[in-house]
């Protein structure tokens, strides 16, 4: 079953280690790299690139400031230094990784086996509410934005991880994000919801001419995370013909909402169930979060992807539907989006 992923961290954890790209090209001790990608059949995904993470250094992640801004010019030179990171890994990687800018591109790298990587910003505090920074990380390869982490910027507000808790926390859009979101569909470029609060989340669904995309997140009625999604919300994304990466963090799959990697397969996969219920099939795909969060023990790296999927067939998923949630329903809005 050969997949793409809506998210992963990979970038952050190799510039946070502050080394060279072994690890990731020849194998290492996180969640992705390429052997482990090759091993489970991925074939692609988002490659975030997340400025100024507050976890590190901290034994406990989710214990930050969520209030606490952080400056453009910062920002933009942490960016900057993982976007060169990624562009490093390809040139690295002997034709095993490319960055993919449009639907030819990604298609080409699903003919010929390369890893396909999407250049996301996970929060976009790199950004000047001018929006002039738009040109070199568009040229650079920039393809989906995430308008907020979980935190506030000059374009809106983020949920913290707090549990339970509600996603409707905080304002909406500022004028800088709705301008923001209106240049990214002239551009061409995903707008990613995920992480954003939910007056923020309506203001794009309002906003947006672009399918609505979550690239990481779940179902708010099965675990009460913020970060989860509403069952208004997820209508919302399936009719606007968008998706619902299906994020594999323990914390955010669990009723409970705790960060325990032992955890089954199984609350991954009621997750996609409650998506395809409320939003339709065609609205679930995977955004992993891998390198970013605490798995599964059964999925501890990317060579255990056809795991998830036997769970899913557990539960009911039929051979054309596991075929959308792996890959089709994610190649279908990236090109609605790019084209």
């Amino acid at each position: 079953m050969r997949t793409f992923d809506g998210h992963n961290d990979v970038l952050s954890r190799l510039h946070e280690a502050g080394a060279g790209n072994t690890s990731f090209l020849e194998g290492g001790d996180g969640h992705l790299d390429l052997p482990a990608a090759q091993a489970g059949q991925l074939a692609g995904g988002l490659f975030a690139v997340f400025p100024l993470s507050p976890f590190r250094g901290h034994d406990a992640p989710f214990e930050v400031d969520y209030d606490r801004r952080v400056g453009q010019e910062e920002a933009a030179a942490d960016t900057l230094a993982m976007v060169r990171r990624l562009h490093d890994l390809e040139s690295e990687s002997d034709g095993a990784l490319r960055i993919v800018r449009g639907s030819d591109e990604l298609d080409a790298c699903l003919e010929d086996g390369a890893l396909a990587a999407v250049l996301h910003v996970e929060g976009a505090e790199a950004i000047s509410p001018g929006l002039g920074e738009l040109d070199e990380l568009y040229e650079l390869g920039l393809r989906s934005v995430g308008i907020a982490w979980s935190r506030p910027n000059a374009f809106g507000h983020g949920v913290p991880f707090s549990f339970p808790g509600s996603p409707d926390q905080g304002p909406g859009l500022t004028r800088a994000g709705h301008a923001l979101v209106l240049e990214c569909n002239q551009r061409g470029v995903v707008v990613d919801v995920s992480h954003l609060n939910e007056r923020g989340f309506w203001d794009v669904a309002r906003v947006s001419e672009a399918p609505l995309v979550a690239s990481h997140s779940n179902a708010h009625a099965l675990c009460a995370s913020p970060r989860n999604l509403t069952d208004d919300q997820l209508r919302a994304v399936g009719a606007s013909g968008g998706l619902v990466g299906i994020n594999f963090c323990v914390a955010f799959a669990r009723e409970d909402g705790a960060d325990d990697p032992d955890t089954p397969l199984s609350a991954i996969a009621v997750h996609a169930a409650h998506v395809a219920e409320v939003a339709g099939v065609d609205a679930v795909a995977l955004g992993s979060d891998f390198d970013g969060a605490t798995m599964p023990h059964a999925l501890s790296d990317a060579s255990h992807l056809p795991a998830l999927f036997e769970a899913m067939r557990e539960i009911g998923f039929t051979e054309d539907e596991l075929a959308g949630i792996a890959l089709g329903n994610w190649r279908r809005v990236l090109a609605a989006t790019w084209e």
